[in-house]
């Protein structure tokens, strides 16, 4: 596939039309020699990444030309359903989804070492983590592997994308708990909205050294939302890791929100068919917890959320143990096998708390106030605060309410970063 690069600068970035006709440019040349291709885009927890429509564009350009798989990178999420792929892929064939099993659907390619992982993490984790990948990206039949995705500050990696797609989206337990755990050991506070993390530097170690071979190329997208229209501000096409950086430094630019003093209240708005769990609507704590004052409130909106982990073992491990803190999750995973057996669980109980720093209370219509308040949760029913916080009438950015009240609305958090800008 031919590399390029496309920016937008208009406010609602690059026309859909052109954009499409770029992707298909840059596929033209390969229509005769491909004849089987696999297609690895985000899951539905990432709908807005714009990967849809370009799995989309690919599938219906190539699919009279060759073979083609779309492997979602589930990670550990819930698979997707039929009316999930439809609504995010549109007219792609139902059978054409192969469902990732990050138990069992993966091969063990290569080790990373523990003194490569102690030299990246400044000695906080030394353990070494094996590389597993889901088989067919090993199948030699693909003439080609497309990986898309978007973008984006991220909690464990700094930027999401690239490889991430790779080794955790379509990766196994080592590398998905031990990366988890590596982010959160570091502090995510240091990673977050930054390229060259620790982690990201296993992911670059474990591309170079196991899968230089293999027939890959990310397309990677930045986009804001724009009048609720996703706006693809940049369109990186290319194995090469200069277009990775190029992505990065425009999502700097696009998806990073500086303020000048901490809010005292925010409120974060979560998609009821997006964000189904707090393993996802977290990004409300992750992606706001720079931008929030010392006692503050985050007060999550979360009308879908019936669940806390979208791995049946990991939800009940969230139960289990809740939402406690950094120094007690640690605690818990020197005392506990469970927990200590599956760390990407215990990085997210981390990632997920604001250490009795700030107020947080989900609002939700499926899990009850036992089952919020028992992960360490304040709560309040969805019903109840939206007579007050209503998404319908909030715009995003500081918005005074009619008792004269002061708050900051996000209404989608995977969106961006909100920081203090002394503290990034």
């Amino acid at each position: 596939m031919k590399s390029y690069e496309l920016y937008g600068n208009a406010p609602t970035g690059i026309p859909y039309e052109e954009l499409f006709n770029t992707i298909r440019d840059g596929l033209a040349a390969d229509q005769g020699r491909i004849k089987k291709l696999l297609i690895i885009p985000p899951d539905f927890t990432r709908y807005h990444s714009f990967a849809g429509q370009i799995t989309n564009c690919i599938y219906n350009f190539m699919k009279d030309s060759c073979h083609i798989d779309i492997l979602p990178a589930l990670g550990t999420h819930v698979a997707m359903n039929e009316e999930e792929c439809k609504e995010m892929f549109g007219d792609i064939p139902f059978d054409k989804f192969i469902v990732h099993n990050w138990r069992n659907d993966v091969v063990k390619i290569g080790t990373v070492d523990g003194s490569y992982v102690g030299s990246v993490s400044e000695g906080l984790v030394t353990d070494p983590i094996d590389v597993e990948v889901n088989k067919l990206i090993l199948d030699p039949s693909y003439d080609l592997i497309l990986s898309i995705g978007q973008v984006v500050p991220h909690e464990v990696v700094g930027m999401a994308n690239r490889n991430k797609n790779i080794f955790v989206g379509c990766g196994g337990s080592s590398m998905i708990n031990t990366s988890h755990m590596l982010g959160a050991f570091y502090g995510m506070e240091r990673i977050m909205g930054k390229d060259f993390s620790p982690v990201r530097k296993v992911f670059d170690y474990a591309e170079t050294q196991y899968i230089p071979h293999i027939r890959l190329s990310y397309i990677l997208t930045v986009n804001t939302v724009v009048d609720g229209q996703i706006a693809v501000h940049g369109l990186f096409a290319g194995r090469e890791r200069s277009y990775f950086e190029k992505a990065v430094a425009l999502s700097q630019q696009k998806n990073l929100t500086f303020v000048d003093k901490p809010f005292k209240k925010v409120v974060v708005n979560l998609d009821e068919k997006e964000f189904k769990s707090t393993w996802l609507g977290n990004k409300a704590v992750y992606r706001t917890r720079m931008a929030i004052a010392d006692e503050g409130d985050l007060i999550i909106l979360a009308p879908g959320a019936d669940k806390f982990g979208e791995d049946p073992a990991i939800d009940a491990l969230i139960r289990e143990y809740g939402y406690c803190g950094r120094i007690n999750v640690l605690q818990l995973c020197k005392d506990h096998e469970d927990l200590r057996g599956n760390l990407s669980a215990a990085a997210h109980l981390i990632h997920g708390s604001s250490d009795d720093r700030f107020r947080i209370t989900y609002c939700t219509r499926h899990l009850t106030q036992e089952e919020v308040t028992g992960v360490h949760f304040n709560y309040v029913p969805y019903d109840e605060i939206i007579k007050k916080y209503n998404p319908d009438t909030l715009v995003d950015g500081y918005n005074t309410l009619p008792d004269g009240e002061e708050i900051y609305y996000i209404s989608n958090p995977a969106l961006g970063l909100w920081a203090d800008k002394a503290k990034f």
